[in-house]
């Protein structure tokens, strides 16, 4: 298994910055640049990211360590260019998912989670000082008046609605013309995720919902949600869009769908499992 959380850092935190400029073994990279990563798509997995060693392409101070990739530690850092390395491509998050599969996409996620945070608290949202990396965890700390501040992580539910045979789908004004998918929405303070599925499809949609069953969750870098994704049953109520949130909303025949999401998202799976279900329920 890799190193994750604050094995990356217990990493990072013993070898200092001093010895990590004396460290010789390469290191894998995720090199960020404009909301891009270099990647070199022609390449077979293990080389999907750049090796060099740990000193290669940014200042320690400016490195953050995601984990481990294929037995290596992986490394990420912000540039202003990418180096010229052949067959170095910049690719977007996604196109990493569609390349190289789920688990480099969910290192590359990670990295440009942790970097987003370390950009967004360089001075603590308290008292404005500067602030410094603490050694051994993730947290970013105010030397004034002691304030930690940890990478943020936004809840956010899914949930496929089914009703016998028919999926409950529906579209929001910002996805890509003709595509829906499962309702979702971000949980609020005090809430817990069965209430938030409740409020959220009641608001969305005007229905309510039973049977609530917990299918998945996902790791979702943008910016920074993760996705907890659900299956219900329809409990009564006419669809009644909310203006401002839903453009359109319907039941859908698994053999009569629109453009679902693209297959990176879970709200693809969740509703491939939907569909798988009905197949077996017919064989």
């Amino acid at each position: 298994m890799g190193l994750r959380g604050r094995d990356c850092w217990r990493v990072i935190g013993a070898i200092g910055v001093y010895n990590l400029r004396m460290m010789e073994q390469a290191v894998y990279w995720i090199l960020r640049c404009q909301r891009r990563v270099l990647a070199f798509p022609g390449r077979a997995a293990e080389a999907f990211f750049p090796i060099a060693s740990p000193m290669a392409f940014a200042d320690p101070a400016a490195v953050a360590p995601v984990g481990a990739w294929r037995g290596r530690l992986c490394l990420t850092a912000d540039v202003e260019r990418f180096p010229d390395l052949p067959g170095g491509e910049a690719l977007s998050l996604r196109a990493v998912f569609g390349l190289a599969g789920d688990a480099a996409f969910a290192l590359a996620g990670r990295a440009a989670q942790l970097l987003d945070w370390r950009v967004n608290h360089r001075f603590c949202g308290r008292c404005g000082a500067p602030t410094l990396r603490v050694e051994n965890e993730l947290a970013m700390r105010c030397p004034a008046c002691g304030l930690l501040a940890y990478p943020r992580i936004s809840p956010a539910v899914m949930v496929l609605v089914r009703d016998g045979r028919r999926l409950l789908l529906a579209r929001s004004p910002r996805f890509k013309p003709s595509m829906y998918s499962a309702l979702a929405g971000f949980v609020e303070p005090g809430e817990t995720l069965e209430q938030c599925v409740v409020r959220e499809v009641r608001e969305e949609v005007g229905i309510e919902i039973a049977n609530l069953r917990y299918f998945a969750s996902q790791p979702w870098p943008f910016p920074d949600s993760l996705m907890i994704a659900f299956f219900a049953d329809y409990a009564g109520g006419a669809i009644v869009a909310q203006p401002d949130e839903i453009e359109a909303a319907g039941w859908f025949l698994p053999e009569a769908l629109p453009l679902l999401p693209e297959p990176v998202s879970i709200a693809r799976r969740l509703i491939e499992a939907a569909l798988s279900d009905e197949l077996a329920r017919r064989a």
